[in-house]
């Protein structure tokens, strides 16, 4: 369920909720100690576990106080007033609960806890890559469902150099899929390491491939794309993958809705092992943002042969760096209509050797002023970029924390 106004229902819903939570660390009348563990299910081992719980609780409610004041300033709703007289009444009351447990189980509420857990629920994540240490990443049961439906073409390629440790697993992702109409290109830089003996194990399922010298990204995805015939288009660099059904999904999608040009979703961080190690849960499209940040994950970016061809059909090569972002404000220029999706769609692999990191300090810094001189007719301060993207991150907030608290499910 995605929400991007809350109404009457989802404020009862929310509410319905913290009841919940607070039978959760709700003591019944003359019970023991080892009868609360017994009923919440843990032992005294476990006790700190269950003392966490109680601040996530406390502070999930401090946060959706909070959020009421940000929701009011971002004009989403005129019924917070009343809500969040309740919701402050509600919060009273599992403080007192809280108040309670503590002293009963001569808990404490350290100082070191709240400072680590109030910034995790006020800090933005996205430009966050490291977000928790790493964990199995778990993937919704219905991504894996299949969905009848015309099956456009989709092109996509891969550009790669010397990604032996993970283009296999970038391939698998894409040709895993099972989408009976898809063109996949790898365009291989003349890499030296276990690349080439990759590609060959699946050069039957590709479409095109080959394996010579270019002058950089951006050039070998333009030579990737003179092999392609789709009328959807996307790219994926060597070490990200796509999660299961991101291609059907997609297809369903642009079927459904042929008035959009450009797609994309929510992302996760993935590290070496394919280990989850971070979210970003995007707030739904903002084209006045683009010019002065460029928050869409690009291995989540579908895209139509329509607007692909009013830009020229090209990538510009005179970026190493930012080719997707100055390809997204040239899509934007052109009249595209985005739409960023209810879902999660690929995954960003965070590693140490990765071009993202090592272009940054060398080229990327320069490509972000350019683009962003661009877009302004002067040189912009980092004030005016925090100032002017203050408002897309409150809202990445919001659809942040209610996520993280199983109020939007993606």
């Amino acid at each position: 369920m995605e929400v991007s106004t809350p109404t009457g229902e989802h404020l009862k819903v929310m509410q319905g909720n913290f009841s919940e939570l607070k039978q959760i660390i709700e003591i019944k009348d003359n019970e023991s100690t080892e009868d609360f563990l017994d009923r919440n299910s843990v032992d005294e081992n476990k006790m700190l576990s269950k003392q966490h719980s109680v601040f996530d609780i406390k502070n999930a409610i401090d946060f959706l106080i909070y959020s009421q004041h940000l929701a009011n300033v971002l004009y989403l709703t005129e019924q917070f007033e009343n809500y969040k007289t309740t919701m402050t009444k509600q919060y009273e009351d599992v403080c007192a609960q809280i108040a309670t447990l503590e002293k009963r189980f001569e808990l404490k509420t350290p100082k070191k806890v709240f400072k680590k857990l109030i910034p995790s629920f006020v800090k933005p994540k996205i430009g966050v890559l490291y977000q928790h240490h790493p964990k199995k990443m778990k993937i919704p049961a219905k991504y894996r469902r299949y969905y009848p439906t015309r099956t456009p073409l989709i092109s996509i390629v891969t550009p790669s150099f010397n990604q032996g440790d993970f283009i296999e697993r970038t391939m698998a992702s894409v040709l895993h899929q099972r989408y009976p109409a898809l063109e996949y290109i790898i365009q291989d830089g003349g890499s030296t390491d276990d690349t080439f003996k990759i590609i060959q194990r699946y050069k039957d399922s590709l479409k095109h491939w080959e394996s010579q010298r270019d002058n950089g990204q951006a050039h070998a995805i333009n030579l990737g794309f003179q092999h392609a015939h789709g009328e959807i288009m996307g790219y994926l660099n060597s070490d990200d993958i796509l999660l299961p059904g991101t291609l059907e999904y997609v297809a369903k999608y642009f079927e459904e809705n042929p008035k959009v040009d450009v797609v994309y979703g929510h992302r996760i961080l993935i590290d070496e092992f394919d280990h989850e190690i971070g979210r970003w849960v995007l707030p739904p499209h903002d084209n006045d943002v683009l010019s002065w940040a460029d928050y869409i994950p690009q291995e989540t970016l579908f895209w139509r042969r329509r607007i692909w061809k009013k830009i020229g059909e090209r990538l510009d090569e005179s970026f190493q760096f930012a080719m997707d972002w100055d390809m997204i404000l040239r899509f934007r220029d052109a009249g595209a209509k985005f739409v960023r999706l209810p879902r999660f769609l690929g995954a960003f692999r965070v590693h140490v050797h990765q071009k993202t990191s090592a272009e940054m300090s060398k080229n990327g810094i320069k490509e972000i002023e350019r683009l962003r001189t661009r877009c302004q007719d002067r040189k912009v301060s980092h004030y005016e970029v925090s100032a002017n993207t203050r408002r897309y991150r409150l809202k990445h907030l919001i659809y942040h924390n209610l996520y993280k608290m199983g109020i939007l499910r993606y």
